[in-house]
Protein backbone atom coordinates (compact mmCIF):
# COMPACT_ATOMS: atom_id res chain seq x y z
CA UNK A 1 0.00 0.00 0.00
CA UNK A 2 1.63 3.78 -0.90
CA UNK A 3 1.86 6.14 1.63
CA UNK A 4 -0.99 8.04 -0.12
CA UNK A 5 -3.51 5.27 -0.10
CA UNK A 6 -2.86 4.64 3.46
CA UNK A 7 -3.21 8.24 4.21
CA UNK A 8 -6.47 8.20 2.58
CA UNK A 9 -7.28 5.33 4.85
CA UNK A 10 -6.80 6.99 7.90
CA UNK A 11 -8.45 10.30 6.77
CA UNK A 12 -11.62 8.28 6.77
CA UNK A 13 -11.46 7.31 10.03
CA UNK A 14 -11.21 10.49 11.69
CA UNK A 15 -13.31 12.82 13.25
CA UNK A 16 -14.27 16.29 11.49
CA UNK A 17 -12.19 18.11 14.40
CA UNK A 18 -9.42 15.73 14.41
CA UNK A 19 -9.28 16.39 10.13
CA UNK A 20 -9.45 20.01 10.67
CA UNK A 21 -6.53 19.70 13.14
CA UNK A 22 -4.60 17.36 10.55
CA UNK A 23 -5.32 20.00 8.00
CA UNK A 24 -3.61 22.75 9.96
CA UNK A 25 -0.60 20.40 10.86
CA UNK A 26 -0.46 20.07 6.74
CA UNK A 27 -0.89 23.45 5.67
CA UNK A 28 1.92 24.32 8.39
CA UNK A 29 4.17 22.07 6.35
CA UNK A 30 3.87 24.13 2.65
CA UNK A 31 7.13 26.47 1.45
CA UNK A 32 7.19 29.10 3.60
CA UNK A 33 7.30 31.82 1.00
CA UNK A 34 4.02 30.37 -0.13
CA UNK A 35 2.20 30.59 3.93
CA UNK A 36 3.71 34.16 4.17
CA UNK A 37 1.83 35.19 0.89
CA UNK A 38 -1.25 33.08 1.60
CA UNK A 39 -1.26 34.83 5.00
CA UNK A 40 -0.59 38.14 4.01
CA UNK A 41 -3.14 41.05 4.72
CA UNK A 42 -5.07 42.38 1.55
CA UNK A 43 -3.77 45.72 -0.04
CA UNK A 44 -6.92 48.19 0.54
CA UNK A 45 -4.74 51.25 0.28
CA UNK A 46 -6.12 53.04 -2.60
CA UNK A 47 -4.58 53.50 -6.07
CA UNK A 48 -3.17 56.62 -7.51
CA UNK A 49 -4.49 57.30 -11.23
CA UNK A 50 -1.15 56.56 -12.52
CA UNK A 51 -0.57 53.01 -10.31
CA UNK A 52 -4.60 52.34 -11.99
CA UNK A 53 -3.14 53.30 -15.43
CA UNK A 54 0.02 50.91 -14.99
CA UNK A 55 -1.82 47.98 -14.14
CA UNK A 56 -4.23 47.99 -16.55
CA UNK A 57 -4.40 44.82 -18.95
CA UNK A 58 -5.30 44.51 -22.57
CA UNK A 59 -7.46 42.23 -23.99
CA UNK A 60 -6.41 39.89 -26.62
CA UNK A 61 -9.12 41.71 -28.96
CA UNK A 62 -7.64 45.17 -28.16
CA UNK A 63 -4.60 43.64 -29.36
CA UNK A 64 -5.15 42.33 -32.28
CA UNK A 65 -7.51 45.46 -33.19
CA UNK A 66 -4.67 47.84 -32.84
CA UNK A 67 -2.06 45.42 -34.78
CA UNK A 68 -4.59 44.77 -38.05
Amino acid sequence: MTAKEQLRERVETRTEREAERTLRLLDDLRDPLTKFLDDAPVDDEPTSPAEEAAGRTISLDEIKHEFE
